[in-house]
């Protein structure tokens, strides 16, 4: 698969895949054996995808320092607001400019 393309797969694939290598972690050498072997069984592409979803969820549930998916959905949503009330002040400003020439030609 190119890094054009990027396959998108379902919620309950991540969860079961990331379950799956806290479960079997005793039965191999390494956390990333256990990711690599976990990858090839449920057919996820590469096994850096997996291990992304296994820090996602050591993150989200607080075993792992980061920013949590909520907080970073939380981040994203705030960032849009903060252009969306600057995009708004600019208009008012530049309407006050208007109306402010127009009493000034009265």
């Amino acid at each position: 698969m190119s890094s054009a393309t990027s396959r998108k797969y379902p919620p309950e694939l991540r969860e079961r895949a990331v379950r799956m290598v806290a479960e079997c972690r005793h039965e191999h050498g390494s956390e990333w054996a256990t990711i690599e072997s976990v990858a090839a069984k449920l057919g996820i592409g590469t096994a850096q995808t997996l291990h992304a979803w296994v820090r996602r969820e050591q993150v989200d549930s607080g075993g792992r320092g980061g920013v949590t998916s909520d907080m970073a959905a939380e981040m994203r949503k705030l960032r849009a607001e903060n252009r969306e009330l600057k995009r708004a002040n600019e208009t008012l400003r530049s309407a006050s400019v208007f109306f402010a020439a127009e009493l000034d030609r009265q």
